[in-house]
């Protein structure tokens, strides 16, 4: 038996069941991981509230992402051995001190990514690569808008946009947020509780806009972020911190000046499994040489994973969380 954090029934942080369970040995195609770490994200409190559907059904483990240890490989399993360092996203089951996983959606960590890194960014750096990489090609001289640009996501885009040679327009709550943004890479913050972003946008570019808009927040900041990007930028929807962005209608794109718009998801962009490689390498190599650095502002043990989610959906975090089993 090993400790997990469970659901039972959907709901708020107190649903959070810290119980032990058994992880039977590998089947086909599978491996078990002794965990290291297991990071904290906004789609682990989709699951647990029931935004997000389990795909296993009730009662599930929570968590989306971790690193840890072989120690067992089941039948078919021929690139993976015991001993092996790994990481892994987008596989629920990940707030436990072991797990099984397929073998296919673990990916070899190389020697200077630690543990502590790779949970607090596989998620979150994995879907940075493809939002400024695949999703929107930035590139030197891109102007892009980063919503909560001094949280974990926020952070990595704002590193590794600057690090491309992007100019980096990133909002945030607070001044001391602010402040963390553009220790990020951020060129311009924007505090949106107390001033209007998309006037500023505006001012902070000459009126040229942005080519892009990066939201995660979702309600509190559509339709307002359409008015921040040129014509024929792109919206990109990546997240629902305040809520889900409602039904609109789609004219709205046309009379903003032709815009694009996209509600991406890593399942999808690394759903074959050399995607999946491609992405996570490309992340291992921008951390790795320390164009972009991975801030983790909280540790929790795994038995207080609701006081994880409780901060988390307070905003009382900044950059990566993680929990230690």
């Amino acid at each position: 038996m090993v400790a997990a954090v469970r659901v039972h029934k959907t709901g708020g942080p107190e649903v959070l069941t810290f119980e032990d369970i058994d992880i039977p040995a590998p089947g086909q195609g599978q491996v078990k991981i002794k965990q290291h770490a297991c990071g904290v994200n906004f789609i682990d409190t989709y699951f647990r509230s029931g935004l997000y559907p389990s795909p296993t059904g009730m009662p599930f483990v929570a968590g989306n992402e971790g690193a840890g240890e072989v120690i067992a490989v089941g039948p078919g399993v021929t690139d993976l051995k015991v001993g092996d360092r790994v990481a892994y996203v987008v596989a629920l089951g990940g707030y436990a001190q072991e797990r099984l996983l397929p073998a296919e959606r673990a990916v070899k960590m190389p020697d200077n990514i630690s543990y502590e890194q790779a949970a607090a960014m596989m998620l979150k750096g994995m879907t940075a690569e493809y939002l400024l990489h695949r999703t929107f090609k930035v590139e030197k001289g891109s102007t892009i808008l980063v919503h909560a640009a001094a949280g974990g996501m926020g952070g990595i885009l704002c590193q590794w946009a600057n690090h491309i040679g992007a100019t980096v327009i990133g909002t945030a709550g607070s001044k001391d947020k602010a402040d963390i943004a553009k220790a990020n890479g951020a060129h311009h913050t924007i505090l949106y509780r107390d001033e209007d972003f998309a006037a500023r946008v505006k001012d902070i570019t000459g009126g040229k806009l942005c080519d892009v808009v990066y939201d995660g927040i979702g309600a509190d900041t559509f339709p307002k972020s359409l008015d921040c990007i040129r014509p024929l930028g792109m919206f990109v929807s990546f997240g629902s911190a305040s809520g889900p962005v409602k039904a609109f209608d789609i004219n709205l794109l046309q009379q903003k000046g032709s815009l694009f718009a996209t509600r991406p998801t890593l399942n999808t962009y690394a759903a074959k499994r050399e995607d999946l490689v491609s992405i996570a390498n490309n992340l291992f190599k921008a951390v790795g040489s320390g164009a972009v650095k991975i801030p983790i502002s909280h540790r929790y043990a795994l038995k207080d994973a609701k006081q994880a989610h409780l901060d988390l959906e307070g905003r009382k975090t900044t950059g990566s969380i993680i929990l230690l089993p």
